[in-house]
């Protein structure tokens, strides 16, 4: 009797292709050393040149073209941190936080320019200090519709208008896209439909940047293992 069932001639084109199954196997291991590390290259060179684009802050007759003749790698980068460094410096300083305050404060009663300035002030102040708790936590929330989960970022938690026209207590959660996280939406969820996750911010991030492929050990797990099927295949 003759077996015609695909998984059979399956099963005979893996026996008799053994080098094409190598070659795959070879070429899928360099993809899995090259891809992480064109990544990080990527993201390095891109991190770079916005630092060294600091150089234009300096007058052209001080430009390393004009003293040495030509461009030098990297000193954008150290003159951009120490601007940064030397910034933080004076803002520290007692003297120093009352002009930046100053400053701030004229630049908040431009029209839009002081919108736009807040808005990046507040966002940096949330994100980089421990004064708030925006993107300290990470959560699922049903979006966007009901049955289909999305990871997001509980970002406040003051949303008193929200909140009594909707009579409920309402959290301000961040979906973002992916691969791209800085993009997202911004969803009003009731604060009992908000399922608080246990993996933290960084593995979350890790997670939408890799498009779900890699996904952070759950330390928590219950002892008893009752989980979700995990085949969702036929």
């Amino acid at each position: 009797m003759i077996d015609d069932s695909p998984d059979s001639d399956e099963a005979k084109a893996q026996k008799s292709h053994p080098r094409a199954r190598a070659f795959r196997n070879y070429l899928i291991g360099g993809l899995l050393v090259w891809i992480p590390i064109m990544v990080t290259v990527w993201v390095f060179r891109f991190l770079t040149r916005i630092l060294d684009n600091s150089l234009v802050l300096l007058p052209p007759s001080w430009r390393p073209e004009a003293i040495f003749g030509h461009y030098v790698p990297g000193l954008g980068i150290a003159l951009s941190l120490l601007l940064l460094f030397g910034t933080g410096l004076v803002a520290r300083n007692l003297f120093g936080k009352r002009i930046v305050t100053g400053i701030e404060d004229m630049v908040r009663r431009i029209p839009v320019v002081g919108a736009v300035y807040g808005g990046a002030k507040s966002f940096s102040e949330t994100v980089l200090t421990d004064k708030g708790r925006s993107f300290k936590q990470v959560v699922m929330v049903e979006f966007p519709r009901k049955g289909i989960f999305s990871i997001g970022f509980i970002t406040s938690h003051e949303l008193e208008e929200v909140q009594a026209k909707t009579e409920q207590d309402v959290t301000c959660v961040f979906v973002p896209t992916t691969p791209n996280p800085t993009t997202g939406f911004i969803v009003l969820v009731p604060k009992d439909e908000v399922v608080m996750l246990d993996m933290t911010v960084d593995e979350a991030f890790k997670m939408l940047l890799t498009l779900g492929v890699v996904v952070p050990t759950w330390k928590n797990k219950p002892v008893d293992g009752r989980l979700a099927p995990a085949d969702i295949g036929p």
